[in-house]
């Protein structure tokens, strides 16, 4: 018998403000020790008052608006009930029946997997406070850190419609993507800023791919997925235990939830599901409802270019490949750059007289000449160094102007690759002018003929028996004696000149 997975994620992202969803306490509290920023209203005192945070609520319209969700003119905060030591006032604060966002749809594109372009619906998005944090100790005990209690959260939800754990792990990368773009949170799973709970049941599927029985069976909820990576392990998993239970005739017959043990790679038993029933929600009191209609309006016109239009753009104006648009893509500030340096390039190519006198298809080849050079020495030496020095490119000295530059001396061939290597790392130190470091430190591109048929003596000269062996038929040993020129002249030659000069001379002996 086959089966089909029918996967749905929950998904919890911690808003970006500076202060609590309904208090003015502060909502940074890494380093800070337990118990710190807290106050009687995020405590549950008796007879305190919760005031919105506008900001949130502001994000949470951001969010709706990018999931293409609609946004809903009257909206409201509940009371969702639940005893938990996480909980000191034994409700929270969210929103059941009338979310802020409502509808909507991601596209993600999953290459390796059986369905390239997915359609993810999104049920609802809504926003809640946080619950505080339960740290298990050494000793048996559970000690409580309310700092994080209140924090702003939009909670996504999302249609069951995903189809394997790859497509799953492609849509909370996508989702991180947006979220940074967006600038709403910083998404990191392993910090808690983005949770995810995965709901997955089976359903037994023909040969031609069509349902049998139930549309829908009871689902498992899977808790303790806090990396990309779990939430594909988790799922897996669970695909390959309900197969089994299936294939025995023993399908689950309940709503369970369960918790992922990445120890033993296994998810365990926890309880039965709730419904919302047994939250016993209820309209908050103490809340006005909130009309967002202006405030939606005034929301989108915040809204930024999102990450797969962004990509699209990048491929398609930049001449670059999809998968180095994709990388690039993945960073905010990384994009930024490149788009910055793609516009420094143009003003270059605009001042340099050999480009004026290009057709449309010589200017075309040099462009995709440019965009390669500037996917091929950003994506790989440029990301390389830095990660090498602990920095990034938000708090590196080159400019996009000084990066232009250079991508312009690399593919004029001022600078060959070896040499540009050295002016890079210069550039890091101190945010020079690749001109200037090139010319101080020598280092521009050996294409004198003259001053290349000395180096190349000399290199011939020292090297009589790999020159033999390449004259007797060792065609490879070229490379070799090419390196041996680029070693003399301190990686300045050019190499296609040094191979052609090296070729008559070698023929000539």
């Amino acid at each position: 018998m086959k089966y089909e997975s029918i996967i749905g994620l929950e998904i919890h992202l911690q808003l970006k403000t500076k202060t609590k969803m309904f208090c003015g306490c502060s909502t940074h509290d890494t380093a800070v020790a337990p118990n710190t920023n807290v106050c009687p209203i995020c405590l549950g005192h008796p007879g305190t008052l919760p005031v919105i945070n506008e900001q949130a609520v502001k994000f949470g319209v951001l969010v709706g608006l990018a999931l293409n969700s609609d946004i809903a003119e009257y909206s409201k905060f509940d009371r969702k009930n639940y005893f938990y030591p996480d909980l000191p006032k034994a409700y929270q604060i969210s929103q059941f029946d009338l979310p802020v966002a409502a509808g909507g749809y991601v596209d993600i594109e999953v290459p390796d997997g059986e369905r390239t372009n997915v359609r993810i619906g999104m049920e609802r998005a809504h926003l809640e406070e946080d619950a505080a944090k339960s740290h298990h100790g050494e000793d048996g005990k559970t000690y409580v850190d309310f700092n994080r209690g209140g924090t702003p959260l939009v909670e996504i939800v999302t249609q069951p419609d995903f189809r394997s754990p790859r497509e799953a792990k492609v849509f909370l990368q996508e989702l991180r993507q947006i979220a940074r773009y967006l600038g709403v949170s910083n998404a990191d799973m392993e910090k808690g800023h983005m949770r995810c709970d995965a709901n997955i049941s089976l359903r037994p599927i023909d040969e031609n791919g069509e349902v049998i029985g139930a549309l829908l069976n009871p689902k498992t909820e899977i808790k303790n997925l806090n990396s990309f990576k779990f939430v594909e392990r988790g799922l897996e998993h669970e695909i390959e235990r309900q197969t089994k239970l299936w294939d025995a005739g023993n399908p689950p017959m309940e709503s369970t939830t369960r918790g992922w043990n990445d120890v033993k790679g296994i998810t365990e038993d926890q309880r039965s599901k709730e419904d919302a029933a047994d939250y016993r929600f209820f309209p908050d009191p103490d809340i006005p409802p909130l009309k967002l209609a202006a405030m939606a309006e005034e929301m989108r016109h915040h809204l930024p270019e999102l990450p797969a239009a962004r990509r699209l753009r990048f491929a398609n104006e930049y001449k670059l490949k999809p998968a180095d648009a994709r990388q690039i893509c993945e960073d905010p500030a990384l994009a930024d750059f490149v788009e910055h340096t793609f516009s420094e390039l143009g003003a270059w190519m605009n001042a340099m007289p050999e480009f004026d006198a290009m057709d449309e298809e010589a200017l075309q080849v040099e462009n995709k000449k440019m965009s390669k050079a500037v996917a091929g020495w950003i994506l790989s030496k440029l990301l390389g160094l830095l990660s090498e020095r602990g920095g990034n490119v938000r708090t590196m000295k080159i400019t996009p102007e000084n990066m232009a530059e250079f991508i312009t001396l690399i593919v004029t061939r001022k600078l060959n690759n070896v040499a540009g290597l050295k002016v890079l790392n210069a550039m890091l130190d101190d945010g020079s002018d690749p001109t200037h470091i090139m010319e101080d430190k020598q280092l521009g591109q050996v294409s004198d003929e003259g001053a290349l048929a000395e180096i190349i003596d000399r290199v011939i000269e020292s090297n009589p028996a790999e020159v033999a062996r390449y004259q007797a038929g060792e065609d490879q040993l070229i490379k070799f004696l090419i390196g041996m020129v680029m070693k003399a002249s301190e990686g300045t030659a050019d190499p296609a000149l040094a191979k052609n000069i090296l070729l008559v001379k070698l023929k000539a002996e």
